[in-house]
């Protein structure tokens, strides 16, 4: 399977109130529907558009984001067909084909949010990391640990 792109269809955000105390966020992707696409190109490879949409939830309820858009898939006519077979019996998707497409989806919707929650002063939907200095160590030095020698 190759992902030939990611299109983002809508975006969503509100702030609703004011940011206070402790906030927790979730966020979600669903896949809302997936089939063939229509590709311009001489290609042996079938193409399949999956719909899907992108939520930050914020608890207490101070605002949202919603990103909603599809991923198109490149693969050979046969496995294109067993993906489309089983996502219309179950609405599921093998598991690899389904670790690569969330993977990409997260990584696009998460940077979006990330700088659309800063636009609009809410907290971040994901947690970024921190630096922490320890006592007695200045910034950008380390700490020297001494390894027992070989013999």
């Amino acid at each position: 399977m190759v992902i030939a792109g990611i299109n983002l269809t809508k975006i969503n955000i509100e702030r609703t109130g004011d940011i206070r105390g402790k906030i927790s966020v979730s966020n979600n992707v669903a896949l809302k529907k997936i089939d063939y696409a229509k590709i311009g190109l001489p290609l042996k490879e079938k193409g399949i558009k999956v719909n899907f949409a992108f939520t930050s939830k914020y608890t207490p309820e101070i605002g949202k984001i919603e990103i909603e858009g599809n991923v198109l898939l490149l693969e050979s006519e046969e496995n294109a067909k067993k993906v489309m077979d089983v996502w219309q019996k179950s609405k599921k998707l093998p598991p690899e084909l389904m670790s690569q497409l969330y993977t990409t989806i997260l990584r696009k919707c998460n940077i979006k949010a990330l700088v659309l929650s800063e636009d609009i002063g809410l907290p971040s939907p994901m947690r970024l990391p921190e630096v922490k200095v320890r006592t007695g160590q200045k910034p950008g030095q380390q700490k020297k640990e001494s390894k027992p020698q070989k013999k």
